[in-house]
């Protein structure tokens, strides 16, 4: 399971409009049961176009977007440029093994807000229109051959509060047995 129960916001992102990229802000204030304030993907339906377009009543699970800064220097390693807000994340995280959280495991981020991991980001068309083979880059395969999302996690907002760069990230993980995460 998760690796070191704890990790470093690098950075902290929002947009008002749909926009692949996010723009990094100084701080960032989480709205319970909302997500982050002013950002398009806030709310408690779905606001991804796309699943707006299936059932737009549907809980908005993915009110948070998480990923850690080690996948961006993997991805630059490999030739790719891309910096902390470029892959749509609202909170670049660091020194925590996002990946290995089980589904309902709480980030404490900072001193007031806590996140409520929900499940994977599924890799979307945009990442190639953004860079030609990121997409590919962000799929990997387990040692089982298991499909392996690496674009990041999304959650949903327990508790309200700021969130800076630098701030600590506590996981607090729920009762077992754990479920691993899938796309949502």
């Amino acid at each position: 399971m998760a690796q070191g129960l704890e990790g470093l916001v690098e950075s902290v992102h929002s947009s008002s409009s749909h926009t692949f990229s996010k723009h990094s802000q100084p701080s960032l204030r989480l709205l319970e049961g909302l997500g982050a304030e002013g950002d398009a993907h806030m709310g408690v339906t779905v606001k991804h176009r796309s699943r707006v377009a299936q059932d737009p009543t549907q809980p908005n699970l993915r009110q948070i977007h998480l990923i850690q800064a080690e996948l961006h220097q993997e991805l630059n390693r490999k030739g790719f440029r891309v910096k902390a807000g470029d892959m749509g994340e609202n909170i670049t995280t660091r020194g925590l093994d996002l990946l290995s959280l089980p589904v309902g495991a709480r980030l404490h981020l900072g001193s007031e807000a806590v996140v409520e991991v929900t499940g994977l980001r599924n890799p979307c068309a945009q990442l190639e229109q953004f860079q030609q083979g990121l997409m590919q880059a962000v799929l990997d395969r387990d040692a089982e051959g298991h499909l392996v999302r690496k674009a990041g996690i999304m959650g949903i907002v327990l508790l309200g509060g700021e969130v800076r760069p630098k701030d600590l990230i506590r996981v607090e993980l729920p009762a077992g047995p754990h479920r691993r995460l899938e796309r949502v």
